[in-house]
């Protein structure tokens, strides 16, 4: 009764002071974005600060019909969707991608425990959060201003919101135009306003990161060159007879261009100086200037998607034939296993044949799922992953197999399909397959022998047709021995097997780094020191490490240049490898210094490394050496 008497004065407290605003007396800054946005609900949405309530959600059916126009934009911003989540898990933010109505389309919750305030609330896929209903609200307000924002807990104008922060990047498509906002949301109280407006800093790097997919994917049949700037780069997208053919939100203000000179085919000569005319590979240097002809810095070329190899000075035409299994190809590279892998698959074709991904956390087992998506007769339709290492075992059954309405308590009203039915006719992804739990083994292997489903609470089974894709870092062999997996399920997945090198074990590793610098920090270039850093770490974290390592060295690299010092190369960062990377190390660094007579100078020479790094190392590994 007190907890009651409490929270219903707090709530009156918060009401007075909402009110106060349409008097200029509030105890917040008059002029601010959160006053400001109060007075919009009070006065122009005539909204009540005191109603409670649920946010309005859509059904099942009318998620699908406000998600089909958003189907592109969701597959190309998923993967930085779930890093993001995955970054943020531990700390309780859920995320969602919502679109320019407010309208949650995609949600990745946080652990068990925070995940239930969230599904209490209804704060999930389907749910509503316009300012014009919600009042002031990350979400809604993000999107009403079209910047990005922080609403801390009681800056919410509805009482009833007081307990979670948001913060909310607005995204913009391959046009500029607003196609949505990225919402990261929180429960935690012990959570200070600062920790709140790092979680968006990350939220809006992310969101620049999704919006450079949406770009490139848009104009996979284009160059695509960047624009330097104060707020990150922006990009242009040109053909073959270098005509702009795109240029998103921040090129655009840079540069100055419109809708109507990029329709018009305008000449990319107007705003680009090519140091060498006939050369258009992805080491291009290109020189940029502004519409009044003052310099803007330099910018590199990036080549179209639609071909796997692009080495010499002529690419080919717009009007060439489009290989769909041009995205495998880019990512075997030149790696001979990956290759094989890649023209194995092309043997198989569209046959319904589930596939196996293994290798380390962090090689891209996802992204490489994605691209078999993309080259079968399936890529029409949907795309639907689930890690089954970061979804709580409470969860995964609802989330595989969905419910009917009132299956458990708090399942919505309307219910739901679960992952698989909403895979039917295209490819479901099961990521970390080897956490999956014995009796969800034995509910997905009948899903795969009956091709149907019976959700939790259903009279009867729902039909489904998809192409199962798995992937694990675990010996799923050795488990199904072990009898730790399901040894049938194990067979049933084991169509065919796809191994995924380490980085560290890849023929084209320098060819990867390099592609990495030039996404993930696009307007620096590498110190000598810093190349041969990168060259010889042996990335226990792999393709999601170097990424992470260079796109902050991105962002503290001082006069564009990349050097040792920005690099966060901690020596051993792998968990399970961790031991023989470090007797690896180890030995390398001993066999160098023997052959060269225990001089260091001569040794980080031949290691690639710079004497300090050797140095850190030698004492690191208690390595003894000549005096």
């Amino acid at each position: 009764m007190e907890t009651s008497a409490m929270a219903s004065l707090s709530a009156s407290n918060h009401v007075a002071r909402v009110l106060s605003v349409a008097n200029h007396v509030a105890d917040v800054d008059a002029s601010s974005r959160i006053a400001n946005s109060w007075r919009r609900c009070l006065i122009s949405h005539k909204l009540d600060p005191a109603r409670q309530g649920p946010p309005q959600t859509l059904t099942e059916a009318e998620i699908r019909h406000v998600a089909e126009p958003m189907e592109e934009t969701i597959r190309l911003a998923t993967p930085e969707l779930d890093d993001l989540a995955g970054v943020l898990r531990d700390a309780g933010y859920c995320v969602n991608l919502a679109d320019v109505n407010a309208t949650m389309l995609f949600s990745r919750l946080p652990g068990e425990a925070d995940a239930k305030m969230f599904l209490d609330w209804k704060i999930y896929t389907g749910s509503n959060f316009a300012e014009t209903f919600e009042g002031t609200n990350g979400l809604g307000t993000a999107l009403a201003e079209q910047k990005p924002i922080l609403v801390h807990r009681d800056e919410h104008f509805r009482a009833q919101w007081h307990m979670f922060s948001c913060a909310v990047a607005p995204l913009f498509d391959q046009a500029g135009r607003l196609a949505g906002a990225i919402n990261i949301t929180s429960c935690r109280e012990d959570l200070e306003r600062a920790a709140h407006q790092l979680a968006l800093a990350v939220t809006m790097e992310a969101t620049r990161r999704m919006e450079g997919a949406i770009f490139r994917g848009h104009f996979r049949n284009a160059w695509i060159a960047t624009v330097p700037g104060d707020g990150g780069s922006g990009l242009l997208a040109y053909d073959d007879d270098r005509r702009i053919v795109g240029a998103c939100r921040s090129a655009r203000a840079l540069l100055g261009l419109t809708d109507g000179m990029i329709a018009s085919g305008i000449d990319l000569s107007r705003y680009v100086k090519f140091d060498h005319h006939a050369a258009r590979s992805a080491d291009d240097v290109v020189e940029l200037r502004r519409a009044d002809g003052s310099p803007l810095g330099e910018g590199h070329v990036a080549p179209p998607l639609r071909a796997k190899s692009f080495t010499g000075p002529h690419a080919p035409r717009r009007d060439a034939t489009i290989d769909r299994f041009d995205d495998l190809h880019r990512l075997a590279g030149r790696d001979p296993g990956l290759m094989r892998s890649v023209k194995r698959l092309r043997s198989i074709g569209d046959r319904n044949l589930p596939v196996l991904l293994h290798g380390e956390t962090g090689v891209g087992k996802d992204v490489f799922a994605r691209a078999i998506h993309a080259a079968s007769n399936r890529a029409r339709n949907h795309y639907v992953a689930l890690n089954c290492a970061a979804m709580p075992e409470s969860l995964i059954d609802a989330e595989l197999f969905g419910y009917e309405a009132g299956a458990f308590t708090g399942a919505r009203r309307e219910g739901s399909k679960g992952l698989i039915v909403q895979a039917d006719g295209g490819t479901l992804f099961l990521d970390e397959i080897g956490d999956m739990p014995i009796a969800l083994q034995t509910r997905l292997l009948r899903v795969l022998e009956n091709r149907e489903v019976w959700p939790l609470g259903a009279l009867k089974p729902v039909p489904v047709d998809i192409r199962l894709i798995s992937a694990t870092h675990r010996d799923l062999g050795r488990m199904a021995e072990e009898g730790a997996f399901r040894a049938d399920l194990y067979f049933r997945l084991r169509g065919m097997e796809v191994k995924l090198p380490s980085l560290r074990e890849r023929a084209d590793r320098d060819d990867i780094i390099r592609q990495i610098a030039r996404e993930e920090a696009p307007n620096c270039r590498l110190s000598d020191e810093a190349w041969a850093l990168l060259s010889a770490y042996p990335y226990p974290g792999n393709m999601r490490q170097l990424r992470h390592v260079l796109r902050l060295a991105g962002c503290t690299a001082e006069n564009g240049v990349v050097t040792d010092a920005d690099l966060d190369l901690p020596l051993f960062g792998g968990r399970a490898a961790e031991p023989d990377l470090a007797a690896a190390e180890r030995a390398t660094i001993v066999e160098a210094l023997r052959k060269h007579g225990g001089r260091v100078t001569e040794a980080a020479r031949a290691l690639k490394l710079s004497r300090a790094t050797l140095y850190r190392k030698i004492k690191h590994l208690k390595i003894e050496t000549a005096q």
